[in-house]
């Protein structure tokens, strides 16, 4: 596996892959990866023929009081991991390289809509740096496709709709989110957590899954069933944010004649913000 700084660089190791007949997958991460990064990586060497990873923190998907100065950084242990899922190319710009001109600056891509409400609500701004970086991105590499968690399911539906807004011809998959033993998805940001919210965090898994179990078996009441979600994230010490069910492709509010749907939370735990999702499909 080559390491690679700039988008030069870059494009000629992809130019060189291309030029033996070899289909380029991109799988976008901001480092610190985890088994669910690995198991993005090792799906996309089962889809093409030549795996690009990119580490890059993006400061505009940040907002001024969260926690990019404090975001974990680990280059060698993450070309570790890539190299033994099988990654071929690592692209690792710095701020410089991504932003020339510096970001105040910088055309930014905004994608309505689904980008509203949810951990858009939450996290103004956040939506426009990642469909700008990951623009940014798809453009420098130019894959054939690129692949993305579903544990982020937002984001996942925001890049979906600015590949086809805008007419990118790059393959979008979602793969499934990637769990611990005992349920939580695997996150960067677990890492913030000490041993006794560890151990807490699963209920928000636990929580999402009697509200299905719920749905699956005819109940509608949304409210009622999403106030007793909240109740019980609540008792184990975590403070929600949000907790809503959605049309699984639109992410509009789900309405009772739905028949694909997500359920999506997120809550604080001490300072850490940790968010997971369940798509499931109603008779």
């Amino acid at each position: 596996m080559n390491t690679v700084k700039t988008v030069r660089e870059l494009r000629a190791a992809v130019a060189r892959a291309r030029g033996e007949g070899k289909r380029i997958a991109l799988v976008p991460t901001m480092g610190n990866l985890h088994a669910g990064h690995a198991a993005l990586v090792a799906k996309a060497g089962q889809r093409a023929d030549f795996v690009v990873a990119s580490i890059f923190v993006n400061p505009l998907q940040f907002g001024p009081s969260e926690d990019l100065d404090k975001y974990p950084r680990t280059l060698a242990a993450d070309q570790a991991r890539l190299l033994e899922a099988g990654c071929h190319l690592l692209f690792a710009p710095g701020v410089e390289e991504m932003y020339p001109d510096g970001m105040e600056g910088q055309t930014k891509v905004s994608v309505p809509g689904v980008s509203e409400g949810l951990c858009g609500g939450s996290r103004p701004g956040h939506f426009d740096g990642v469909a700008t970086v990951v623009c940014k991105l798809l453009n420098m590499v130019q894959p054939d496709m690129a692949l993305f968690g579903e544990k982020d399911f937002q984001q996942l539906a925001v890049i979906r709709k600015l590949v086809r807004d805008l007419n990118i011809p790059v393959q979008i998959f979602g793969e499934p989110t990637v769990r611990a033993e005992d349920g939580l998805a695997l996150s960067s940001r677990n890492g913030y957590l000490n041993d006794d919210e560890r151990a807490r965090a699963p209920v928000i898994q636990r929580t999402l899954r009697q509200l299905a179990e719920a749905l699956r078996g005819g109940s509608r009441d949304f409210p009622a069933l999403l106030e007793e979600g909240r109740r019980q994230i609540e008792a184990a010490g975590l403070r929600v944010d949000y907790l809503e069910i959605r049309e699984a492709l639109s992410l509009r509010p789900a309405d009772a004649g739905d028949r694909q749907v997500v359920v999506l939370a997120a809550a604080f735990l001490g300072k850490t913000r940790l968010i997971d999702n369940l798509p499931l499909q109603l008779n």
